[in-house]
């Protein structure tokens, strides 16, 4: 008895590592392609984090997924992590939210002010001593920053961007 129930098992794995090819399966197989495709195109695009400039919320190399759906009702807020398009899907940036439309920012001797009042950023670990004068974030725009502001602010990319370029937030 124990003869036929591993060949049983063994028939089951065959089937299953090499299929007949029918009918069924080839429509099987493309709408797996299909749903693959428009999952991993248009709702959570992979992303390979390269750069520390967020370090050490994200790290250098680090994989993740674009949640595109993130900002459908709603628009970004002060300290959410946001992936911006720079230049098509390909090129994309994540960056934290510090400064919404209409709102001031500067930073002071490394700290952030937003309406003239100093922000806590628990997320930021490493000290700088960045100065940047007061500057209004225009209708439609939001103000982002990396994290990991221990880097000279002539090497890092920050500032404001139109909302319409944020694809949506990183998955964790």
């Amino acid at each position: 008895m124990e003869g036929k129930g591993n060949v049983a098992i063994g028939a089951k794995i065959r089937g299953f590592f090499f299929p007949r090819l029918t009918r069924r399966f080839w429509i099987r197989l493309a709408v797996m392609a299909l749903s693959a495709y428009l999952l991993f195109s248009q709702v959570c695009i992979p992303l390979r984090i390269r750069g520390i400039s967020m370090e050490p919320t994200y790290q250098d190399g680090q994989f993740n997924f674009c949640w595109r759906f993130r900002y459908t009702f709603s628009k970004p807020k002060r300290g959410d992590v946001v992936v911006v398009r720079l230049a098509g899907k390909k090129i994309m940036l994540l960056k934290r939210v510090v400064a919404l439309e209409g709102e001031e920012v500067e930073f002071c001797e490394g700290q952030l002010f937003v309406n003239g009042r100093q922000v806590e950023e628990p997320y930021v670990r490493y000290p700088c001593g960045w100065n940047l004068q007061p500057r209004r974030v225009e209708p439609g725009h939001v103000y982002l920053i990396g994290d990991n502001r221990s880097m000279p602010m002539e090497q890092h990319q920050f500032g404001q961007t139109p909302v319409n370029r944020i694809v949506g937030s990183p998955l964790w």
